[in-house]
């Protein structure tokens, strides 16, 4: 294995470490994610009209991704915290099969990327979905939770196939 595909977050004696940003440059840096949920026609539409019982699921999850999104460096553990400069939540609803995509994009100036503060944002946001859902719909299923394209720094852009 080369040194360009080491596991960064590991020393030279295989101890958890935090990876030393310090000597990187301040780059604009975009990192979008996704996922989506599944579930029952009538949660879909539960979810679709904004009539569920505890209110806007939409809206609740869309303000939960963003709030996710700057403690994702509370939640793991190796993770720098960084100043993020935007973040925007964004579902699209599939009809035919009772699916809410999410797709996050995150946006900073700094030393080191935005990728897990959008994963984390759209892994939340959809487990609020979840969470505010699941009282009439225990079997809904999050998947496909990924990176779709990060761009900024010394690796410069990178887009999922």
């Amino acid at each position: 294995m080369s040194n360009d595909n080491a596991l960064t977050h590991f020393d030279a004696e295989g101890q958890a470490h935090m990876v030393d940003v310090g000597a990187k440059a301040h780059t604009a840096r975009v990192a979008r994610a996704a996922g989506s949920i599944g579930m029952q026609a009538a949660t879909f539409e539960l979810v679709r009209s904004g009539t569920a019982k505890k209110g806007d699921v939409l809206g609740i999850a869309r303000i939960a991704g963003i709030q996710a999104s700057k403690r994702a460096s509370d939640l793991i553990p190796l993770c720098h915290p960084i100043a993020l400069t935007k973040v925007s939540v964004d579902f699209a609803l599939d009809e035919v099969a009772h699916r809410v995509h999410c797709e996050v994009s995150a946006h900073t100036t700094g030393q080191t990327g935005v990728e897990m503060e959008a994963l984390t944002a759209v892994s939340v946001a959809l487990l609020t979905i979840y969470d505010m859902c699941k009282a009439v719909d225990r079997g809904m299923q999050i998947s496909d939770i990924r990176l779709l394209e990060k761009a900024g720094g010394k690796s410069g852009h990178w887009q999922a196939d």
